[in-house]
């Protein structure tokens, strides 16, 4: 069972992001403060849960937290600073628009870029172990994958309504064929998933 945050003396906002992995589109960040009663049965790690789980449980945490922030980095950011430092720049940017300042943060992951004057902790698999952390994947990768879906429409051939910008070899070999689009993140490599047949 998910404990609610990682410690509770002080006001704490779970952060996480989604989309560190993808060769299009945006990172996206989310910053979740929640009650200290909130209970929501299936939250847990997004990635553990199905799609319609994840837009239920959306919809449950954007009604239920104290207060909620979603923040993106895109593409072309990501280019100039690398993923890392942009997946910093979504949280921080996270932090930043939520309507009550947090008075410490618990990170997913282990690393992070110390944000002014609010102390952190960095948890390996946090958005297994936290409803805070876990609340922030949902919103993170909820708000990215409609995201993706949307520029979808703009671009069919790169199958973003299904992959959402995942190096799916699908995605990979449309990218070789019809070139980048605006929203590929031009240091990333795109290797021809053909070349695996032959190694």
């Amino acid at each position: 069972m998910l404990l609610n945050c990682y410690q509770n003396e002080l006001l704490e906002a779970g952060c996480d992001e989604a989309g560190r992995g993808c060769l299009a589109g945006p990172v996206f960040a989310a910053a979740v403060i929640l009650p200290p009663d909130f209970i929501a049965g299936e939250l847990t790690d997004s990635k553990k849960l199905t799609h319609k789980q994840r837009c239920s449980l959306r919809l449950i945490i954007e009604k239920e937290a104290v207060a909620w922030a979603v923040a993106e980095v895109d593409n072309h950011e990501i280019d100039n600073i690398n993923i890392l430092n942009a997946s910093f720049l979504a949280m921080h940017r996270a932090v930043q628009k939520l309507t009550i300042k947090p008075q410490y943060l618990s990170i997913d992951g282990n690393r992070f870029k110390a944000y002014p004057d609010i102390p952190h902790t960095c948890i390996v698999k946090g958005d297994g172990k936290y409803l805070n952390i876990a609340a922030a994947s949902i919103l993170a990768k909820t708000h990215r994958d409609e995201f993706m879906e949307k520029i979808s429409m703009e671009y069919p051939h790169y199958q973003w309504q299904q992959n959402k910008g995942y190096p799916t070899v699908a995605h990979r070999m449309a990218a070789l064929e019809h070139g980048l689009s605006p929203f590929h993140r031009k240091t990333f490599t795109i290797s021809n998933p053909q070349l695996a047949l032959f190694s």
